[in-house]
C-alpha cells in the first residue's frame, strides 16, 4: 500500500488534470452558486471525487473534511453527468471501475466526515473566482493529527516556477511533511527545489477578491513594517507557496470590516500553513495564536490569518495590536 504522502500526491496531480481539462473547455453552464452565492463549477465537484475516492481506495476508515457535497449536484442530472464525464477520464488505472454520476456523487459526500483525532481535510478548488477568470486557484489538502497538521499538499496549476517566469513555465506542487521542510515540483513530478522564506522579499501577499479581507488595514500594516512594493493580489492558498518560496514576506488576512465575526475555514488554511512553517516562516492568527483545526469546520477561536517569513512575525503582530 501506498504511504499516505505518496497517495495524496497522486490524487491532488488526478484532480490538477482534471481542473486544467476543465478550464479548457469550461461554458457557463458548468458554474453553480451556493446558498451563500459563492460559485462552485464542475471542476470543484470532479477535484473533490476524484480526490475522496483515491484516499478511500486507499485508506478506506480515513475521515475526510472537505468543502463540498453533492446536495445540489443531484438536483441537476446534466451537471452531474458532466462532472462523471470528467471524473471517468481522469480516473486512476488502479481503481476498480470508471463511475456513474450516482457514484460519483456519493464519491464527492465521502467528504462529509466530521472532525476526529485523525482526518483529512480538503478543498478541491481554493479561489474558485481566480479559476473561472483562469488565474491562481490551488487544490489543497491536509492530514491533521491531534490538532496539529502533519502533511500538506498544496497544487497551484496556474502558478509560474517563479512568478517572473513566462506562463510555459508554470504548475506547482508543494508538498509539506511535519519536520521534514516543504518540497516544490512542477505537475509532472519532476522537483523544482526546496521552498525557503526569505528576509529580503519586502512585498506583501493578500488576496485578489477585496471582500475576502481587510485591503485597507493590510495597506497600512504593511506601510508601518516598512513593505514598500506593490502588494501582490492573489487568489487561493497559492499565497502561502508565494511567502513559502521567498518571494513575500507576508501573507495577511484580517476579517472585512463588514464581517467582523467572520471565521476561517480550515481548508483554506490547513495545507498552506504546514507549506510555509515547514519552509522556515510563521503562521498564527491576528492575535498569536495557533490556528486551531479541532474546533470544527471553521476555525472559530481564531481572528483572521498572518504568514510570515518568521523574522517579522513578532513585529506584524505589535503593529496589528495597535490599530
Amino acid at each position: 500500500m501506498r504511504t499516505r504522502k505518496q497517495t495524496a500526491i497522486s490524487a491532488v496531480l488526478s484532480a490538477s488534470r482534471l481542473c486544467q481539462h476543465v478550464q479548457q473547455e469550461m461554458v457557463s453552464s458548468d458554474t453553480v452558486q451556493k446558498n451563500d452565492r459563492s460559485p462552485v463549477t464542475i471542476a470543484d465537484y470532479g477535484s473533490q471525487a476524484l480526490i475522496c475516492q483515491v484516499i478511500k481506495d486507499a485508506y478506506a476508515d480515513d475521515v475526510i473534511v472537505a468543502e463540498e457535497d453533492a446536495d445540489s449536484l443531484r438536483q441537476n442530472p446534466a451537471l452531474a453527468e458532466r462532472v462523471t464525464d470528467y471524473v471517468n477520464q481522469s480516473l486512476d488505472t488502479n481503481l476498480q471501475a470508471h463511475g456513474s454520476s450516482h457514484k460519483v456523487c456519493e464519491w464527492i459526500d465521502q467528504g462529509k466526515g466530521e472532525i476526529k483525532d485523525r482526518f483529512w481535510t480538503l478543498d478541491p478548488i481554493d479561489g474558485t473566482k481566480g479559476f473561472l477568470r483562469n488565474n491562481q486557484y490551488a487544490i489543497a489538502l491536509a492530514w491533521i493529527e491531534n490538532g496539529e497538521v502533519q502533511l500538506g499538499i498544496l497544487a497551484c496549476p496556474n502558478l509560474p516556477h517563479q512568478l517572473d517566469e513566462t506562463a510555459s513555465h508554470r504548475g506547482c506542487l508543494f508538498v509539506a511533511v511535519r519536520g521534514q521542510g516543504t518540497d516544490i515540483y512542477d505537475l509532472s513530478g519532476e522537483k523544482l527545489g526546496v521552498a525557503q522564506v526569505s528576509d529580503n522579499a519586502s512585498r506583501l501577499a493578500e488576496s485578489f477578491e477585496s471582500a475576502h479581507g481587510d485591503s485597507n488595514t493590510h495597506a497600512r500594516i504593511a506601510k508601518k513594517i516598512g513593505l514598500h512594493q506593490e502588494s501582490l493580489k492573489i487568489d487561493s492558498q497559492a499565497k502561502y507557496g508565494i511567502v513559502a518560496r521567498g518571494e513575500a514576506s507576508l501573507y495577511i488576512r484580517l476579517p472585512n470590516p463588514k464581517y467582523p465575526d467572520y471565521r476561517e475555514c480550515i481548508w483554506d488554511h490547513a495545507a498552506g500553513m504546514i507549506v510555509v512553517e515547514e519552509a522556515g516562516g510563521k503562521v498564527t492568527d491576528a492575535n498569536g495564536l495557533p490556528l486551531s483545526f479541532v474546533s470544527g469546520r471553521r476555525m472559530i477561536n481564531n481572528r483572521g490569518v498572518v504568514a510570515t517569513n518568521g523574522t517579522l512575525h513578532p513585529e506584524v503582530l505589535s503593529v496589528i495590536a495597535t490599530i
